[in-house]
């Protein structure tokens, strides 16, 4: 159980992934070769990128869902919660539950898909009519069991769910409007629903007719006098745990999720040959964050989370020739995620946009206190790899291609 303890951890993905970094340095990865010659040039492009939104590092919100359901529309989260008549805590369960919702909901769209928006008039793409469209099927009760109470997200909701409720949700048709996915992400919902009723610490609330939601976290977290990153890490990992396929990677009969085998690492420490990354499950803690911080909940230790090893961030260390492949026919084929291949490159991208990171910090003259990594990766990689990736194919995909299931990518 050690060894299933620490692959759960946070501080395990730096380690886990530190040492594929440290093989690649002496140039012993099997996949991709590393030009540190390329890092400083690398910053320099993301600095660009900053500084064509900001007109300084303090301005950059952090890296969170809430950037994808704001856009085109800044006030959007400040006029749904103004048609709230409810208390603080309420409200932030509310925007908690919306949040969970549209962060597993997030896997690549694929170039085809958009959404419009009637409200706006505007048609969004990926990430951004991915997060409108799950903010809207929220706002429609879709995801509540009950509806009188539409503004929420429970258990009995989400095991309800049907695919033609996603799909007139996500205005997809097979032909015009394809979705990568559907399927994957209604049973990754109905996954929820059964992890939110399997973990009543933290998801049934102090009421004694609570349903079981996700906002219902707030409950336990605030009974803490000091909150750390690593308390809402333990509801994250432990109470989504469900969520994960049962094709996943299982140690002492326990399905560890984004958790993968590599071959060539030295299977003599207690990790064995594993590297963990976590990425949606990071990516669900940074977008905890802000309504957390809202209800008055502010979280220690945030340095413990990573750049996300997701094909944004590790798609631009490719473009940016920092990772060159090997093999040049890694670019030209469809890859599983438990690929070596695909391991190799998320391991890498979490070390490499560390030293991105200090770069970063070193040229702006600023602490990580003023510009932490989730900064760094909204304000730049995140959005260089967009960038990068439109200017060197026109469907603006990753340079590696990824056979998604919906929770990784």
């Amino acid at each position: 159980m050690e060894r299933v303890s620490f692959l759960r951890s946070l501080p395990s993905v730096r380690q886990t992934c530190g040492r594929v970094y440290e093989l690649a340095k002496i140039d012993q990865t099997h996949h991709f070769r590393l030009q540190s010659s390329e890092l400083e040039s690398l910053a320099s492009y993301i600095i660009q990128v900053i500084n064509q939104t900001y007109s300084s590092c303090d301005e950059v919100p952090f890296h969170s869902r809430w950037r994808h359901l704001e856009a085109g529309n800044p006030q959007r989260i400040s006029h749904i919660k103004a048609q709230w008549k409810c208390d603080q805590i309420e409200e932030a369960r509310r925007l908690i539950d919306a949040v969970v919702v549209s962060v597993l909901l997030d896997a690549g769209a694929g170039a085809q898909w958009s959404y419009f928006e009637k409200e706006t008039q505007t048609t969004y793409t990926r990430s951004e009519g991915l997060g409108v469209a799950s903010l809207n099927m929220f706002m429609a009760g879709v995801f509540s069991s009950d509806p009188s109470q539409p503004h929420r997200v429970d258990a009995q909701g989400l095991c309800n769910l049907t695919i033609e409720s996603l799909r007139v949700g996500f205005q997809v048709t097979d032909e015009k409007n394809p979705l990568i996915g559907l399927e994957g992400r209604l049973a990754l919902l109905q996954r929820l629903g059964i992890a939110l009723k399997n973990s009543p610490t933290y998801f049934e609330g102090q009421k004694s007719n609570s349903l079981f939601r996700p906002g219902n976290m707030i409950d336990f977290l605030k009974l803490k006098v000091v909150v750390s990153v690593t308390d809402l890490w333990s509801i994250v990992i432990e109470g989504f745990q469900a969520i994960w396929p049962e094709s996943r990677t299982k140690i002492d009969e326990i399905n560890m999720g984004d958790v993968w085998p590599l071959s060539y690492l030295n299977s003599d420490s207690v990790v064995d040959s594993y590297v963990s990354f976590h990425k949606l499950s990071q990516w669900l803690t940074y977008s905890l964050i802000e309504p957390l911080e809202w209800a008055g909940i502010h979280l220690n230790d945030l340095n413990l989370l990573t750049a996300l090893p997701e094909y944004r961030n590790g798609g631009l260390l490719i473009d940016a020739n920092v990772l060159v492949p090997r093999n040049p026919s890694i670019l030209t084929r469809e890859h599983e995620p438990s690929s070596e291949i695909i391991i190799e490159w998320r391991a890498l991208t979490v070390a490499i946009l560390d030293d991105v990171h200090k770069i970063l910090l070193d040229r702006f003259h600023v602490s990580v206190d003023t510009f932490p990594l989730a900064k760094m990766l909204e304000g730049g990689s995140w959005k260089a790899g967009r960038i990068i990736a439109k200017e060197k194919r026109q469907d603006g995909g990753p340079p590696i291609r990824i056979k998604s299931d919906g929770t990784i990518f």
